[in-house]
């Protein structure tokens, strides 16, 4: 490949940003096609959260090298709210997981600590420790606005060369000596290579390039809770799954009188068409919202349900994201895309990964996330 090669990066959500922006820093010439506008698929109904809290090492690492970005970029003006971030343990085997956590994130620079069962009141005066051993809880998690993280990496491509092209659609593709032809909504563009990140319609993008990507778009919904008067406190993130485990309850401080909550866990039976499902959130579901809130939260002041809405996680079968490509045989067609509920948190070590992907054929910033690749044993049908 030419020593900056232009690379069409095709969706404008988090992954595709993250991933435009660590190729025009290593400067290639970088066009993000965008079908709608920055943010407005799956990245602008996302509730934001950026955690550290995980038991497996590699999960965590892949967390220090994105954490690591987030620092760097709120230090140039991104807004990151440092409310702490409590996962919430059923278990004693989950307490010794997460104590294995807490070492893991201290060796790697992140500050976790253990919470007994007694404690948790001191974190979250409202929550009801019944049926709980303990939590993990990191003070410097926290969230984000997902819309904001778009524009302001925007931005920054833009300042550093690279093109933004919204209501762009991709309608099809030609292979040509040495890259593609790719044709849009607005004409034509030659390009050398091309990132795919289009979240729930990756699969699509995929298809126009005669591959077949195994990615399910699977609804989730949120709800604003409106309370009475403000806490006394700022409500940490509080989510209530460990490795599948629990109920999938979780729900943060939004600001001042306001908490956002959601389930993590769905039991969707089809995968939803990203250009046609309820984005409004179901009766059903907020009922049972409200009726897990109560066992957990049950005396939040006048805690009332709002608006609420849904969006789509983009899974793979074994819920890890997929970034390389899925042929060898074609390394100019990289798939950055299918983080599910992690893409926000995940975006800037994926955009790292991926950019490697393009530029240096293999990963090699990121140790062991050669398993990321979409690879035949993994690009498998799966829920």
């Amino acid at each position: 490949m030419t020593a900056s090669p232009h690379v069409v990066v095709i969706g404008a959500g988090t992954l595709g940003m993250c991933t435009a922006l660590d190729l025009v820093g290593q400067g290639a010439r970088v066009t993000v096609l965008e079908a709608q506008s920055i943010a407005s698929g799956s990245s602008g109904r996302s509730v934001g959260v950026v955690g550290s809290q995980l038991t497996h090492p590699f999960e965590i690492m892949l967390r220090v090298h994105s954490l690591r970005r987030f620092r760097q970029w709120e230090g140039e003006g991104l807004r990151f709210n440092h409310i702490g971030y409590l996962r919430l343990a059923r278990t004693k085997a989950q307490m010794e997981l997460f104590a294995r956590s807490v070492e893991i994130q201290g060796e790697a620079g992140l500050r976790s600590r253990l919470v007994r069962a007694n404690e948790l009141t001191d974190l979250v005066p409202h929550i009801n420790p019944d049926g709980l051993e303990g939590g993990l809880f990191g003070p410097d998690n926290g969230f984000l606005d997902p819309h904001e993280m778009c524009n302001f990496l925007a931005g920054i491509v833009r300042a550093k060369g690279g093109e933004i092209r919204q209501y762009r659609k991709l309608l099809g593709v030609k292979r040509r000596p040495g890259g593609y032809t790719l044709e849009t909504s607005h004409g034509p563009i030659d390009c050398d290579a091309v990132v795919n990140a289009g979240g729930a319609w990756a699969p699509q993008v995929a298809a126009l390039f005669g591959q077949r990507l195994h990615i399910w778009p699977e609804r989730h919904e949120a709800v604003v809770i409106h309370l009475d008067e403000p806490l006394g406190y700022t409500m940490p993130m509080v989510m209530d799954l460990v490795n599948g485990e629990g109920s999938g309850l979780n729900f943060r401080h939004e600001k001042p009188g306001e908490l956002i909550a959601e389930i993590h866990k769905v039991n969707s039976t089809a995968p939803e068409d990203p250009d046609n499902y309820n984005d409004q959130c179901e009766e059903q579901s907020k009922v049972d919202l409200a009726e897990m809130l109560l066992e957990r939260v049950p005396d939040l002041p006048g805690a009332r349900l709002g608006r609420g809405w849904a969006g789509l996680y983009p899974v793979t079968a074994d819920h890890r994201p997929f970034i390389g490509p899925i042929d060898a045989s074609e390394p100019t067609l990289i798939t950055a895309a299918g983080a599910g509920g992690y893409g926000i948190q995940l975006a800037p070590v994926i955009g790292q990964i991926a950019a490697d992907w393009v530029l240096q054929g293999a990963p090699v910033s990121v140790p062991g996330s050669q398993s990321l690749a979409p690879s035949a044993e993994r690009n498998i049908p799966g829920h």
